[in-house]
Formats: C-alpha cells, structure tokens, sequence
C-alpha cells in the first residue's frame, strides 16, 4: 500500500498514513452505523486499518486503498456482531431467585417437623396420606394398593389429617 509515495523534501509520507488522517473518522461513522458502542467501532476500524496494511502488497491501486478499507470494516462489523450473537445464545441462563438460607433452613425445619408428625399417626392413616398426596395417587388407586375400599381411604385419610393438624401445631 506504499504505492504512491510523495515526497515533500526530505518527508515521505505514507499512503496508508495519509489515508488514516483522512479517512478515519468516516471509517469510523460507517462502523458507528452497523455496531451500537463506541469501543467496537473503533476496534474495528483499527483492525481493518491492520488488515489493509498486512495486504499492502495485494493493493496495488492506490485509489482503491479507500473501498478496501470500507469493505474490511463492514465485514469486521459483520464478524462482532456474529460474535455477539453466538455469545448471547451461548451464555448461561440466570439462575431462578433463590431462597435465603435463612428460608432453606425453615423450610428444613418444617420438612423434619412434618415426618416427624407423619412418624406419629397411625399406621393405616400415614399410608393413606404419604400415597394420596406425597405420591399423588387417586383415592381409587390408593384403595386398590392398600386393599380396602374407597370410603375407608376417605375416612384414614381424612382422621389423618386432623391427627397430622394437631401434632404439627404441637411442634410449633
């Protein structure tokens, strides 16, 4: 890209030099057009700027140092915002809000509380109600498990209820 070089006395004056004094802030406006802040559109006229001088010898027309350039920064533009876009898809997702340890510890709390209420009701009432509503089975389902019938799975479970009620309000 040193075609044409002047010579003014004893300074020389590079073409890509000349160019970049004259041309970068217009470089700059067209990257500005194509990419939303500031710091990428400067990267990317300083990296087209880098790229045209490694390709200097390929760039034998002096007049075409200019389209060069702007070609390399639509292209560099069109690269970052590729590249952004992959790092959107990419990136984690936010993990959900989660609770304090303060309500983890509570809510431990309440956990032992109620297997340990469970632990003390009767047998037949503590099946009824881990199958019902633990394990979300039917009341059908659970008479056919347990090999009673419907209306005694509706009476232990609704004994064990209120046996669960009043030892959890104990332990509270």
């Amino acid at each position: 890209m040193v075609a044409s070089d002047r010579e003014t006395g004893d300074v020389t004056v590079d073409l890509l030099t000349q160019t970049y004094r004259d041309h970068y802030s217009s470089l700059l406006k067209l990257a500005a057009l194509l990419l939303d802040d500031l710091a990428s559109c400067e990267d990317v006229v300083q990296e087209a700027f880098i790229r045209v001088h490694s390709a200097r010898s390929r760039v034998r027309d002096s007049d075409k140092v200019l389209a060069y350039l702007r070609q390399t920064v639509v292209n560099l533009s069109r690269s970052a915002l590729r590249r952004r876009l992959i790092g959107m898809r990419l990136a984690p997702k936010p993990m959900p809000d989660m609770a304090s340890a303060e309500e983890g510890a509570y809510e431990l709390l309440e956990k032992d509380a109620l297997i340990h209420a469970l632990r003390g009701i009767q047998r037949r009432q503590r099946e009824v109600l881990v199958l019902r509503y633990f394990s979300d089975l039917t009341e059908a389902q659970v008479a056919d498990l347990l090999g009673i019938s419907i209306g005694s799975v509706k009476a232990y479970g609704s004994r064990g209820i209120e046996a669960l009620r009043v030892r959890m309000e104990a332990f509270r």
